[in-house]
Formats: structure tokens, sequence, C-alpha cells
């Protein structure tokens, strides 16, 4: 009975983590280009009580397994990089990625972080900059007397001059992709780092070659599918409270047998 107790302890820590990623993802949902993590799960070692193919006379074989489990245990948080939806802010330096890709930022430690947020400000000196303060990469410096600014669906940046007809360009955003970009690695602040998992970056011009296009005026919501996430926590929610009942009924079934007299 002491097995039945670990296997149950063991579905309900996995299922508390699912929760957990769960609620991660509801508190998420009006966060700009966020993408859902779903948690993954596997059975561990079995207990082998007799093996299929161990003879039991000479002319007989067992022909299946006697085996007993010892519950499940989370083995990934996969995070899904499907789009989710485009919400128009009419601010021409809000941009979203229809398709594959990310804006690259540099950190203040001269690393490059990946994102999909594309709520970008211009900062005090004219670079374009994320919320958080974080360079663009490439480098791209908006004149102080630009009347206004363009951002092309091939990233071509733009500006309009006073006493100029025709627009200035000034820089190109580029994106990068990777091979296997659940492997890279959230550190907050909307941004990714690449990881041996990940790949390294591919990088290239948005609309060309894989990569999608470019949305001014518009930034990618949240994936989170609000009915999917309650769904998941009522089974998540049930499939604890069946493990807790194990629990219970096996101490119950324990409490019985030291009750038995002879």
């Amino acid at each position: 009975m002491i097995k039945a107790l670990r296997t149950a302890a063991s579905g309900m820590i996995a299922q508390q983590l699912n929760i957990d990623t769960i609620a991660n993802n509801l508190a998420n949902i009006n966060t700009t280009g966020f993408k859902k993590s779903k948690v993954e799960f596997q059975d561990v070692l079995y207990d082998k009580v007799r093996t299929a193919g161990t003879n039991v006379s000479t002319a007989n074989v067992v022909p299946v397994n006697l085996e007993i489990g010892y519950g499940s245990k989370p083995i990934a948080t996969t995070r899904m990089f499907s789009e989710g939806d485009l919400s128009p802010t009419n601010n021409p330096l809000d941009v979203a990625v229809q398709g594959a890709g990310f804006f690259q930022i540099q950190l203040p430690d001269g690393t490059t972080a990946y994102t999909r947020d594309g709520s970008l400000k211009v900062s005090g000196d004219g670079r374009l900059v994320t919320s958080d303060g974080f360079f663009l990469n490439p480098e791209i410096t908006i004149p102080q007397d630009a009347l206004s600014v363009s951002i092309s669906i091939d990233g071509t940046v733009q500006v309009t001059l006073p006493k100029q007809t025709e627009p200035q360009e000034v820089g190109q955003i580029q994106l990068a992709k990777f091979l296997n970009p659940s492997g890279m690695q959230a550190i907050g602040h909307n941004l990714y780092l690449a990881s041996v998992s990940s790949g390294d970056p591919i990088i290239g011009n948005p609309s060309e070659n894989g990569f999608g296009e470019l949305a001014q005026g518009y930034l990618e919501m949240s994936n989170v599918e609000v009915v999917d996430e309650m769904v998941n926590m009522i089974i998540a929610q049930r499939t604890y409270e069946i493990n807790a009942k194990a629990i219970q009924t096996t101490d119950e079934m324990s409490s019985v047998a030291n009750q038995l007299k002879r």
C-alpha cells in the first residue's frame, strides 16, 4: 500500500505543476506577444513482478507482464508558438509579425534576445527601443524632426522630414527564426534567448525566405484561449482530486489491515 500512496502523490505533484502552468497562461491573456505553455507528462519506472516470456513449465511461458507502475512525472513545459490575434492600435511604432520571426533586441550586456512584442518606442536620442528601453537590433534612429514614420511589410523604415516630398529611408528591421523555437529560454520581459536546443538564429528580412510580414499599427496579442485553459483547469482539478481520493482509500485500507485481529 505504500506504493499506492507514492504513486498517487506523484500524480498530485504533477497536476500541481499543470495548474501552475495554466494559471500563468491565464495571467498573461493580455500580454503582448505571449505564447502559452502546456505540460507534458511521462509514466515512471515499473516494478516487474513477472516478465513476459518467463517459463512456468517446460511447455508454457507467461504471455504478458505482471508489473506495477509508480505514477507519473512532468517531463517538459512546451511553449506553443501559434500566432495570436492582431489588435489595431493606430500607433505607427507598434509592429506585429504575421508569420514566422522574432524581433531582435540588444540587452545591456551585449546579448541578443528575441521577442514577438513589437510595441516599440523612441528613446531620447531617437533610437527605437522596447518598453524596457532595450535597443532594437539592428539599431534604427528616427530623426528628431521627423513628421511621420512608415514601416513597410518588408521591414523598411522610412520617415518624412520637413520640406521634403519624398520619404527618407532610415533603417531596415530584420527578423530571426529558429528551427526549434520551443527550445528557446524565456527570461521574462516578453524576451527569449537562443539555446543549444533552439539552434542558432536564422536572420533575414520580413516577407522573404519564409519570414513573416510586418503589420504597422498592430500588435500581436497573446495566443491563450480562455475556454481551452478553463477546460484544462477543470481536467487538472478532477485528476488531482482522483489522486487525493486514491491516497484516502489507501489510508483506509491500511487502517482496516491494522485493525485485523486473529
